[in-house]
């Protein structure tokens, strides 16, 4: 015999994670004021712009947008003024079911909007926009624009409140409801559209909401 001895060997253990994979990761900071301010600004600069270019061509898009745009159509009444009029019954709901700070947020943010949805025509004057162009640029440049506000827990008021309140208290994807409200907003603007108008405002508004719900799911984004 060799008067070696093999090793008392015992019982298997399964291999762990890696240290570092077993420490939860950090929570990621919240947004600061000045986060939440340029988050505002810039994303209701993008939201003007695709208005501007639907005005152009003469299109609809849906939400508390596409009320006013029928108010600005039928009734001719200033497009800005119109939006902020039509949000105002709906801040009680989001001040019950998103809390004083969201409602401030998009207080601003519908305040700014119809502001600006005045003011940039006066500053950027379009000669010319395909029509195809001004309802896909437009609904993506629209759908970007609310994005950034969502992410920083604002909305444009409306129907974008109980869209978002259905998706955090129901698990709804926002982008899916609200393609379904903008729908009943397209079907009412049918008098005041030709034919050629409404398909190009479905094309928008389904743009739109593309860029919505494919960028903004439960759980994708953390720093409120």
């Amino acid at each position: 015999m060799s008067g070696l001895r093999e090793p008392v060997l015992g019982p298997a253990r399964a291999p762990g994670p890696p240290p570092d994979a077993r420490a939860p990761a950090p929570p990621p900071p919240p947004h600061s004021g000045l986060d939440d301010t340029q988050a505002l600004v810039t994303g209701t600069l993008f939201v003007a712009l695709g208005l501007v270019l639907f005005r152009h061509a003469g299109l609809v898009t849906g939400g508390t947008a596409g009320i006013a745009f029928l108010a600005h159509y039928a009734l001719a009444a200033p497009f800005g003024l119109a939006f902020f009029l039509v949000n105002l019954p709906f801040y009680v709901l989001a001040w019950r079911r998103m809390g004083p700070r969201f409602t401030l947020k998009t207080f601003a943010a519908v305040a700014l909007l119809s502001v600006t949805s005045e003011a940039l025509p006066r500053v950027l004057v379009l000669q010319s926009v395909h029509p195809l162009f001004a309802a896909l640029g437009g609904g993506l440049l629209m759908g970007a624009g609310m994005l950034m506000l969502f992410r920083h827990r604002a909305s444009l008021g409306g129907l974008n409140v109980l869209v978002l309140w259905l998706q955090e208290r129901r698990g709804w994807r926002a982008g899916h409801v609200q393609l379904l409200l903008d729908g009943l907003v397209l079907l009412a603007s049918l008098p005041w559209l030709q034919p050629a108008q409404l398909v190009l405002s479905v094309a928008g508004a389904a743009a739109l909401n593309f860029a919505i719900a494919v960028n903004h799911r439960p759980g994708r984004y953390l720093a409120m």
